[in-house]
């Protein structure tokens, strides 16, 4: 029996985006472990989608705004690895939401398990790779993202 479908952008599961994802033969070495880097695509993945879920477009926000997100700061913990054929789920939220950069949490997981976590910072640039503050309604979006995040985890 197929297993059933998702949407390619994933979904939110309360206030946590969650991306599906399955582990293909290229994201493998030759024992059939996902190679360590690939974990940080997949969560470049699962915060695209998030943002896209959002509707924040990364090529409407170059596009229109001239602006664009970089990697500042990012830490990778490895907790147990990936194999092939396995499915797995990218979980992403937003931590904090400053004028200009985005600080996030991600967790890529198999069955409810960790297998890496990713804490992240992000700084919005503009074309000339220079700081520059978010347009109002993409941080209007993103701070109400972290702001429930934040009450969440109070609770």
């Amino acid at each position: 029996m197929p297993e059933p479908t998702t949407p390619t952008n994933g979904y939110f599961r309360g206030r946590t985006h969650i991306l599906p994802l399955r582990i293909y033969y290229e994201d493998t070495d030759s024992a059939g472990i996902v190679y360590y880097a690939n974990y940080l695509r997949f969560a470049e993945r699962g915060r695209t989608e998030m943002l896209r879920c959002r509707g924040v477009d990364h090529n409407r926000l170059m596009a229109e705004a001239g602006l664009a997100f970089a990697v500042r700061h990012c830490v990778i913990d490895y907790i147990s690895p990936a194999r092939l054929d396995d499915a797995i789920e990218v979980s992403s939220v937003m931590t904090r939401v400053g004028g200009a950069s985005l600080v996030g949490r991600q967790i890529v997981q198999r069955d409810g398990d960790a297998l890496a976590q990713v804490d992240i910072r992000l700084a919005c640039v503009n074309r000339a790779g220079r700081p520059a503050r978010l347009p109002s309604p993409v941080h209007t979006v993103l701070a109400e993202l972290a702001a429930e995040n934040q009450d969440a985890s109070a609770h």
